[in-house]
């Protein structure tokens, strides 16, 4: 079944061939099942007819660093944040990440199914088509493999694709507080060798921080995980300089994630390997920091960034994507269409997508939205209160 769009106001897409942010008129668009087939001037062939009413349509957002998988919310450590406590602090103080492990370990997968559908509906209110989502929250293998398990359900059952990420190297649970080591030992010779078995995770990811994972230890996961099929991505350098950075050079990661304490040597190195900078502006909001990532010194630098939420329930709940647009070009140095590039493309290319979603361009997913703007600007001028029309996903047009 073929389906056309017209009375089109403007396509504001990435185009990969121009290397630039293009716009586009008197346009109508031919969607061949799932797929855009053709973009021109008139097309024809098509069964059905939607007329977009002028819209400026845009793809759909792509979120490439997510943590949906946990059970309640933790409103208590916002609370102790506004009252003058660090984030380490919390942790300290039995918050934090350990904070939301009982609550997945005591889950079932259909309790952590519908808390995570109803996370992605939130995602996809906002524009957004697909995300990357990590586990984390469980930190043993029977419950990292459930968190998985409940992340290829949501990508099969729900509207948006969902791309898998396995973190169970998110922090050290309370039974391996003394036992690092043993801790490291349990996700290279159980729980990766689990994971690649049922084909449940397509990267892998360590968060490598001063108290968290080191460098070696992230490189042992990271390098395993590899041996097994599951591309590496990383936490990096998000509250101080420890080397993640260079350690993501070294491993060849698709990603790099936080990096608001990042090195110019890190920086480099990632520059020199091909390692996507992703920028996560909503956390330092949330967590009511003052230092944002310098996203113009990245891109000035040669380095490809990224855009995403870190949705999680402790230290960013924010889930609009373009609420992160204008964070980025508020405070991160970002252009209008910088960010957006960020926020489409190049967020499909962090998870490997970049020739399937986050453009609009022929043989490119159907994923759509609809807005109620004349330009560009308009996204993250509306703060907080998205112009949004209509959305589609895979070509389909939803309520």
């Amino acid at each position: 079944m073929k389906t056309k769009i017209t009375n089109i106001g403007s396509i504001v897409t990435w185009s990969e061939e121009d290397q630039k942010v293009i716009k586009l008129e008197n346009t109508e668009i031919l969607i061949d099942n799932e797929m855009i087939s053709d973009i021109a001037e008139k097309v024809d062939g098509a069964e059905i007819e939607i007329d977009a009413d002028r819209a400026m349509i845009t793809p759909g957002f792509v979120d490439s660093h997510t943590h949906p998988i946990f059970i309640g919310n933790r409103s208590n450590e916002f609370s102790m944040r506004v009252d003058g406590k660090s984030y380490e602090e919390i942790t300290e103080k039995g918050g934090g990440i350990i904070s939301s492990i009982k609550g997945v370990r005591k889950a079932s997968e259909d309790q952590l199914f519908e808390y995570g559908m109803d996370h992605l509906e939130i995602f996809l209110a906002h524009g957004t088509t697909t995300i990357e989502a990590k586990s984390g929250y469980g930190l043993d293998l029977e419950s990292e493999i459930k968190s998985l398990r409940v992340i290829k359900k949501l990508n099969k059952e729900s509207v948006l694709d969902v791309i898998p990420t396995f973190l169970g190297a998110h922090s050290f649970p309370p039974e391996y507080s003394d036992n690092h080591e043993g801790f490291v030992d349990l996700i290279c010779d159980e729980m990766i060798p689990a994971v690649a078995s049922e084909n449940l995770a397509k990267y892998c990811d360590v968060f490598c921080e001063d108290g968290y994972f080191t460098v070696r230890q992230s490189r042992r996961i990271l390098e395993t995980a590899n041996e097994f099929g599951i591309a590496p991505r990383l936490h990096a350098d998000e509250f101080k300089d420890s080397g993640a950075a260079e350690l993501a050079a070294e491993v060849g990661a698709v990603s790099a994630d936080h990096l608001m304490a990042a090195s110019n040597k890190g920086i480099k190195a990632m520059i020199q390997s091909g390692v996507i900078a992703t920028i996560l502006p909503g956390t330092t909001l949330f967590l009511g920091m003052n230092k944002y990532v310098d996203g113009r010194k990245l891109i000035d630098s040669g380095c490809d960034v990224s855009l995403a939420t870190d949705f999680n329930p402790g230290s960013c709940t924010i889930q609009s994507m373009p609420l992160i647009v204008s964070l980025a070009v508020l405070y991160c140095g970002m252009t209008i269409e910088e960010a957006f590039k960020a926020a489409t493309y190049t967020g499909a290319k962090s998870i490997g997508l970049k020739n399937r979603t986050g453009q609009i361009k022929s043989s490119c997913l159907a994923d759509m939205l609809f807005w109620e703007s004349e330009n560009l600007d308009e996204i993250p001028y509306w703060m907080g209160s998205d112009r949004l029309i209509s959305i589609m996903k895979r070509g389909k047009l939803l309520e």
